[in-house]
C-alpha cells in the first residue's frame, strides 16, 4: 500500500507508573516519577458514570481525555477507533463463573458493561459525540490495527480521529490464554497536515514481516510483557526520545513500519 502521512496532535497515557508521555520520558531518563492514582480518574465522565463504570471503561476514557485536551480539539468531533486485545476480561470471566454455578444472579450492569465497545459508548455519551465510532480488536496486533484504521479515516475524509488503545489485567482461568497481567492504555489524536501545532509528522507504510523483539528499561518491559496494548510503547518511546523510526505489528506477517519528524 502507498504512505499514509498523518499529524500527532496529542498523546495520553496511563500505566501503573506514569500518566502521560512526560512521565515516560522521565522514565527512560532513569528518573522517578510519582504513581498515578489507583485507578484512573476519567474526569471526562460524570461522576455517577465513574462509580458504576468498570476499570476498562476508565481507563479508556482518562487516556483519551488526554489525548484530546493536548490536542486542543472538541472531544464531541472526533471521530474515534477504541481498540482492545480482549475486552474487560474481569467481567467475562465473572460471567462465565455466575453462568456456570448460578445463572439467574447474572448482573445486569455487568452484562452491559461486558460488550467489546462498552468503553466508546461511554466516551460518545460522555463527550456528546456523533461522529464515526469503531471498536477494534486484533489480539496482539490491536495497537497497529488501530493506528492503521485511523490513518485511513484521517486520510479518506481529511478529519482528525482519535485512537484509543487500552487493556485491563484479566483474571481467573482466562489470564492463562490472555496473558495481561496489568493494565495499560494510550491514546493519541491523529490528523491531517494543518497549521495546527502537532506533536510529530507521522508516516506509515504497511509491509509483510515481524517487527521483531524489544527491550526497554523497566518498568517499560513489563509492561509490554504484560499487556498486550503496550505494543503501543514501539512508537511511544521513539516519540519520548524524538527518534525518528519507529515498527509496530498491524495484524499476523504484517508491519507498520513508521517515520517520525517532529517540529523545530
Amino acid at each position: 500500500m502507498s504512505g499514509l502521512q498523518v499529524t500527532i496532535e496529542g498523546i495520553g497515557l496511563w500505566a501503573a507508573q506514569a500518566t502521560g508521555l512526560d512521565d515516560l520520558a522521565r522514565l527512560l531518563d532513569g528518573i522517578d516519577v510519582a504513581a498515578p492514582a489507583a485507578r484512573p480518574p476519567a474526569a471526562m465522565l460524570p461522576a455517577n458514570e465513574r462509580r458504576r463504570a468498570p476499570e476498562s471503561v476508565l481507563l479508556a476514557a482518562e487516556v483519551a481525555g488526554q489525548a484530546v485536551a493536548q490536542s486542543g480539539r472538541d472531544a464531541a468531533e472526533l471521530a474515534c477507533v477504541f481498540t482492545s486485545s480482549h475486552g474487560d476480561q474481569g467481567i467475562t470471566d465473572y460471567l462465565c463463573a455466575t453462568l456456570a454455578s448460578a445463572p439467574t444472579e447474572v448482573s445486569p450492569t455487568k452484562f452491559h458493561n461486558s460488550v467489546h465497545n462498552a468503553p466508546v459508548g461511554y466516551w460518545t455519551i460522555a463527550s456528546g459525540c456523533h461522529a464515526a465510532s469503531t471498536a477494534l480488536c486484533a489480539h496482539r496486533e490491536s495497537f497497529g490495527a488501530g493506528l492503521l484504521e485511523a490513518a485511513c479515516l484521517v486520510a479518506a475524509e481529511r478529519r482528525p480521529v482519535l485512537l484509543v488503545c487500552s487493556d485491563v489485567a484479566t483474571s481467573g482461568p482466562l489470564t492463562e490464554m490472555a496473558g495481561c497481567t496489568l493494565a495499560f492504555g494510550t491514546a493519541m489524536v491523529v490528523a491531517p497536515a494543518s497549521g495546527r501545532p502537532s506533536l510529530a509528522r507521522l508516516g506509515l507504510q504497511l509491509a509483510p514481516g515481524h517487527p521483531g523483539e524489544v527491550a526497554w528499561p523497566a518498568p517499560l518491559q513489563a509492561w509490554h510483557d504484560g499487556n498486550p496494548a503496550a505494543d503501543a510503547l514501539r512508537l511511544l518511546v521513539p516519540l519520548a526520545r524524538r527518534a525518528s523510526a519507529a515498527v509496530a505489528a498491524a495484524g499476523p506477517g504484517l508491519t507498520l513500519h513508521m517515520q517520525l519528524e517532529y517540529p523545530a
